[in-house]
Formats: C-alpha cells, structure tokens, sequence
C-alpha cells in the first residue's frame, strides 16, 4: 500500500524532533547564494511554498547542498542531464482543491471543493551531472587551487574511492559508496583538506588503506 503523504511529512519532523535536531529549522548554508537565506527554488526559478520549504531546507542541510534548486528526474532529463547513481530523491508535495457537483435530495445540484495532496521526488541539482554551469554553486576560494600536494593527491586517488566534490559537508554516504567532500578551495589549508579526506575514507569499511593516523601523515 502507498504510503500517505501526511504521515511521510509528520514522520521527517518526528524524527528531527528525537533527534534533537530540527534541520528544518537551519535555512542556512555557507556559501549558498552568498550566504542570504533564500527560499528552496524549482528548475524554473520559481519558490517552494509551505511545507516543502521546511522539507527541502531539512533536506539540504543534511545533504550539504549549497544550491537551491531542485527538480525531478524527468526535468534533469530535458536537460539532458542525469541523476546520479544511487542518488536519492525528496520528497515534495503539491496540494489542491478539486470540485465535485453532487445532486442533492431535491434534484438541485451543489459543487463541493475536496482537498487533496500528492507527492513526489525531487533531486539537489548537486545530485545531477550534466546541468547548466548557472545552476551550480562555485564558493569563493579561500586557499589557491595550485596549492593542491602533489602526493596526497596520488595516494588517495589510488585508494580507488569514489570522491564527489560539492555542498558543505564532509561525510561518507554508505546508500551510495562514495566519500562527499566540500571543494578544496574552500579548506583553510591543503593540510585541513587531506585530513578531512583522510578521515572520511576511514567509514569505508571496504576501502583498504592505512590506519587513520598513518594516512594523516601523508600531509605532512
């Protein structure tokens, strides 16, 4: 059976709340649009409304978007762009009247407006690959890219780990085997880079590579 819309949405605030943690309560993201808080947007430009406002905030925070667009996988597509793989979409939802004419007792007809909600998925444009270059974030460089170490950059390319670049959260996603890093130019210090790195690759139970102290060292 599908499941109902109003309990997908109650469940998401319920679990922020025993978490302790209302991610729809932080409509903030360092670097995004400048640090001005703005309202989640369709491929259009146009802004969510209600609910989805608070579900995407939610849903950016944790995913560590930058950008505020959204779209469905079928918008991605006219593109000609593609969703990454195993990349999970979140859920929107789109509510309205209908009008029923229903013949009363005395032959008259009455028009009666039924609510309803729908949802549907939508991805993070920083979920998609192939997207116009305006739909994505470029933060401001804090540290020059050509600061790049030449043979950190040769271990961990050999480790064979599936490295994304994009949002402001370092984390490992296990949905998808891949370690999610913010750019390099937005580090302190190519060392801050490294190490982060260095420490995501260690959630990777799959992944041989050195201890994490031993890995650290390779900045050094």
């Amino acid at each position: 059976m599908k499941q109902d819309v109003y309990q997908k949405v109650t469940d998401k605030i319920i679990a922020d709340l025993e978490q302790g943690e209302l991610t729809w309560l932080k409509p903030w993201s360092a670097g995004n649009m400048d640090g001005r808080i703005i309202k989640p947007l369709r491929h259009n430009g146009m802004a969510y409304s209600g609910i989805n406002v608070l579900m995407l905030w939610g849903a950016a925070i944790e995913g560590g978007y930058l950008s505020p667009f959204w779209m469905t996988y079928r918008q991605a597509k006219e593109y000609g762009a593609h969703v990454r793989k195993g990349e999970r979409g979140n859920l929107v939802v789109y509510a309205n009247n209908i009008t029923k004419t229903e013949e009363q007792d005395d032959g008259s007809e009455e028009e009666r407006k039924i609510p309803f909600m729908k949802g549907y998925s939508v991805f993070n444009v920083e979920q998609i690959e192939g997207l116009p270059a305006h739909f994505y974030v470029k933060p401001e460089p804090i540290i020059d890219p050509a600061q790049r170490i030449e043979h950190a950059e040769a271990y961990f390319a050999a480790t064979g780990a599936d490295i994304r670049h994009g949002g402001n959260s370092a984390h490992y996603s296990g949905g998808t085997d891949h370690v999610q890093m913010p750019h390099f130019e937005s580090f302190r210090s190519p060392e801050a880079y490294y190490a982060t790195l260095a420490h995501e690759l260690t959630h990777n139970a799959e992944l041989r590579i050195m201890p994490r102290r031993s890995a650290e060292l390779v900045v050094l």
